[in-house]
């Protein structure tokens, strides 16, 4: 099997991984799960996880490849990483945000944790130039009117620039 990416981020579930694959490979075009392993006999002592059960999850979203793995309790996902989802238009950051916080949980400036805890940032695509605009007053505008916000408003984001 031919990777399709050099680096792949890998997921840590305790044991959703498949469950997770398959939720992500549903929002994101371009994306499909590419190869299921399974725990073998050894799984039951490395890992106390029966044979024949879930070990990783081989996926891409939008063509970007990754990694589920069935590890176990002992870590848990936190805000130090995140995935941002650039967007092109107020519809799809309407649809991934819809789609990401359903059963998970929204936070500020575009973030969010999906119902597994991982961290996503829904952004639109315009909003880096915007920020670094040469005009110091209107980088400053968009930056108050963006910490004000849970779900990015593009509309107001531009209003903020005028």
């Amino acid at each position: 099997m031919k990777l399709a990416s050099k680096i792949t981020p890998c997921l840590w579930f305790d044991g959703e991984a498949e469950a997770a694959a398959a939720f992500y490979t549903s929002i994101f075009k371009n994306s499909k799960i590419v190869k299921v392993n399974r725990y073998t006999d050894a799984g039951k002592e490395t890992h106390r996880r029966p044979p024949g059960s879930v070990m990783t999850v081989a996926f891409e979203i939008a063509g970007q490849s990754f990694t589920a793995l069935n590890g176990g309790p002992l870590f848990k996902f936190n805000e130090a990483v995140s995935f941002q989802v650039m967007c092109e238009s107020q519809e799809e950051i309407d649809d991934f945000w819809k789609k990401l916080t359903e059963k998970g949980e929204p936070s500020q400036c575009g973030w969010l944790k999906d119902r597994f805890g991982v961290s996503w940032q829904v952004v639109p695509s315009i909003l880096p130039d915007l920020l670094s605009d040469a005009d110091s007053g209107k980088a400053s505008r968009v930056m108050q009117a963006a910490l004000k916000m849970q779900k990015f408003d593009i509309a107001a984001l531009e209003k903020a620039a005028m």
